[in-house]
């Protein structure tokens, strides 16, 4: 695990089982994303990923019900699920601090299946995705959760983009995966509906930008090095 300085600690307790990276929270919070399981507006006090190797997803494999198996018989059914063929060893994490706010965020990074934007998409002979979590310790309505989705998904994109991959010459640059999955996380709000809004221009939306953005540059830059040469 690679940590950006920035103090403090994660929101999240971090467990690694044979096949699976966890996230525990101490407890429940509001998680939206469009992850394999639990996908939408949920209540968790988990996210879990399950590694998986290309032998283990067949063309006709219902990949949903594969996860769900997978985590019932790990005793997290109720986890967020997510699914990668990375080495779940190699996760990034970056914790920033904007004014009182705090976001943490947590990324696992492949790029063998990556897209660039208006391009017909490539043949895949080996599983990739992007997978991140962020959480932010300020409490959101349901607007600014998604407004901070967006925010985490720009700064997946443009760490991305920071490093020029191309999959082919002149294809220009990706811009992530097919297959890519974004975990937005925060507290219950105590009693109003919850701060509602998390652009730029806020402590949220800036902890937000900063930390995935700091978490996807360092999986690009192990996995580009690992796979492309990269120095």
């Amino acid at each position: 695990m690679l940590e950006k300085p920035g103090g403090g600690s994660a929101a999240w307790q971090v467990e690694m089982r044979k096949a699976l990276l966890i996230l525990r929270f101490a407890r429940p919070q509001r998680m939206l994303s469009w992850a394999l399981a639990r996908p939408g507006l949920v209540n968790a006090d988990t996210v879990a990923w399950l590694q998986v190797r290309d032998a283990d997803l067949p063309v006709n494999l219902d990949a949903h019900l594969y996860l769900m198996h997978k985590l019932n018989e790990a005793g997290i059914g109720d986890a967020v699920g997510l699914m990668t063929s990375r080495d779940i060893a190699k996760h990034h994490q970056s914790i920033v601090h904007v004014d009182d706010v705090a976001a943490s965020a947590m990324a696992t990074l492949g790029l063998s299946n990556a897209e660039t934007i208006g391009a017909a998409p490539v043949a895949v002979h080996r599983a990739g995705t992007i997978n991140l979590v962020c959480h932010v310790n300020a409490p959101l309505g349901e607007g600014a959760m998604l407004e901070a989705l967006s925010i985490a998904a720009s700064a997946r994109t443009a760490a991305v983009l920071a490093h020029g991959y191309e999959r082919r010459p002149g294809a220009g640059p990706v811009i992530g995966t097919g297959t890519d999955c974004i975990v937005l996380a925060c507290p219950f709000p105590d009693s109003a509906p919850g701060q509602p809004y998390a652009g730029l221009h806020t402590a949220a939306g800036q902890a937000v930008a900063q930390a995935c953005h700091a978490a996807i540059d360092d999986a690009a830059q192990v996995w580009l090095a690992q796979y492309a040469g990269r120095k």
